[in-house]
């Protein structure tokens, strides 16, 4: 639900996750035994209630108090009674309701999906994998013997089966519903690991000019030169696609990387409009007033005849959904463009405090857990900084 939750937002829709889960926790502490989810077990199953009780209520509050858009309630949900409550309280605050299953009847599936997933869950922190991947299946068994499958005909629902092969699809309505399947049914858990690089030096960098479709500098030609013993030293022999913008300063970055490449349109930079080939201080002296709109909010700021972040937002979506077939992918992209890849898979901040900045010599990895979760966040590797030509300037791109 971590990866759903960050798309969602990355979009620009106010999403939250209440996980009952976590407030199982603070009532009946870490660690419970499987038998605190059998269904025979009166005081574990009025502690899980009151669990999903506190969360719905919390929930509830985010959507009034916040002005919530998307709330995800990450529960097990299981029983036809649970899924009918759930409805009923959110229908009545005028909050649409879509049910999300996920079936798989594989063992190796169910087996790799415990190990990747949920062994990295607060319930199994500090323990052995293997007891812990033992004790998981006993809550499966637990789980089997009160366990309904959805059928309502009249509830929204989604069935993802086996991990993709199947889906299954009840009365979808309106436009966030529609984006959310369609993530769904792009979403795949595997580990995986994506590496990003700026563009190495361009000339319009040397001259502070954003935009444009200038080629590299001497100093972005060395830069190209060392990126495969770069890649080398970090991806070793995995395999790897190297993505790239159609712009020539990223297509002579990647030319020396003996990986397949596709060019992607939308990794181009920002459009900047009537402004492209223009330094700021131009852009200052001609246009101030959209120079200040865009200090004010630089996200929903459009340059005249071009684009802003927002609208970037939309062009990246068909990238972020292939990023989801892939396990490795190199991507050699442009300021602005690299900062929403990257929000889309670690958090994203829209307004960009904090957002961040690559200068052109600078190579990142990004690890993906199963679930979404990114475990140190995106780590600079080894900034490569060429010194027998002197930079002018390294972060000048919209």
């Amino acid at each position: 639900m971590g990866k759903l939750c960050r798309y969602l937002n990355w979009l620009g829709i106010k999403t939250e996750i209440f996980s009952v889960g976590n407030y199982r926790r603070k009532i009946a502490g870490l660690h419970p035994p499987p038998t605190f989810f059998d269904i025979n077990n009166q005081d574990g199953m009025k502690k899980r209630h009151e669990a999903a009780e506190i969360a719905l209520e919390d929930m509830k509050k985010w959507y009034i108090e916040q002005d919530g858009v998307a709330a995800i309630f990450d529960a097990t949900n299981s029983t036809k009674a649970d899924r009918a409550w759930i409805d009923k309280e959110l229908t009545e605050l005028d909050v649409q309701v879509l049910f999300i299953e996920s079936i798989c009847d594989i063992p190796s599936i169910v087996m790799s999906n415990i190990k990747d997933v949920k062994l990295s869950s607060p319930d199994y922190e500090n323990l052995d994998p293997e007891d812990a991947t033992q004790d998981y299946m006993k809550r499966i068994s637990y789980y089997e013997g009160f366990y309904e499958t959805m059928t309502e005909k009249d509830l929204t629902y989604m069935k993802l089966i086996n991990m993709g092969s199947q889906y299954v699809i009840n009365v979808i309505r309106g436009y966030l519903e529609s984006r959310i399947v369609y993530y769904l049914m792009n979403l795949h858990t595997r580990p995986k690991r994506i590496w990003f690089s700026r563009h190495g030096e361009s000339l319009f960098n040397l001259e502070d000019r954003i935009g444009g479709d200038a080629g590299l500098s001497p100093r972005g030609e060395q830069y190209a030169l060392k990126l495969p013993e770069l890649v080398k030293q970090n991806i070793g022999d995995r395999p790897l696609t190297v993505w790239t913008s159609t712009m020539k300063r990223t297509i002579q970055t990647a030319r020396h990387l003996d990986f397949p490449k596709k060019q992607w349109k939308a990794l181009d930079e920002l459009d900047t409009g009537i402004c492209d080939g223009m330094t700021y201080d131009e852009i200052a002296s001609k246009y101030p007033e959209d120079f200040a709109r865009r200090d004010d909010d630089k996200f929903n700021y459009r340059y005249r005849g071009g684009e802003s972040y927002r609208d970037l937002v939309s062009r990246l979506e068909p990238v972020i959904m292939d990023l989801e077939r892939h396990e490795n992918i190199l991507i050699i992209s442009h300021q602005a463009t690299i900062r929403l890849d990257v929000g889309a898979v670690d958090t994203f901040r829209p307004r960009g405090q904090g957002a961040r900045t690559l200068s052109n010599d600078q190579f990142v990895s990004t690890p993906i857990g199963a679930s979404g979760e990114i475990p140190n966040g995106s780590s600079p590797i080894l900034p490569i900084s060429p010194m027998s030509t002197p930079s002018k300037s390294l972060t000048n791109e919209a």
